[in-house]
């Protein structure tokens, strides 16, 4: 069986990578990747608290949660997409620091 602290350092890892690509990087399409990866790391913290919780036969609240969080996710996604393809018809960029559309 594999211990609780595996899935924390790798959900730890995961989070981490997905901070810094959301924070490091300027290309739109890496920071959407960099917010899917915080996402599936938290549900890998999500199943792996359910899992070894208390009677984790009996409750389904882990797997529950982690289901909305990929239907979230899925949204997010579904959304982002759309606007990364509408910025890029007006600008021909998906460069975030060319995006000054709202600057004044």
């Amino acid at each position: 069986m594999v211990p609780l602290t595996w899935y924390l350092i790798l959900a730890a890892f995961m989070f981490s990578s997905g901070l810094f690509a959301t924070l490091g990087r300027r290309n739109a399409i890496a920071v959407l990747m960099g917010i899917e990866l915080m996402l599936n790391a938290a549900n890998i913290n999500l199943i792996a608290f359910w899992r070894y919780g208390v009677a984790p036969t009996e409750n389904l609240d882990g797997q529950i949660f982690a289901l909305f969080v990929i239907a979230v996710a899925a949204a997010e996604v579904a959304i982002g997409l759309a606007l990364v393809i509408s910025v890029y018809r007006n600008r021909r960029t998906v460069n975030l620091d060319d995006l000054d559309i709202l600057k004044g």
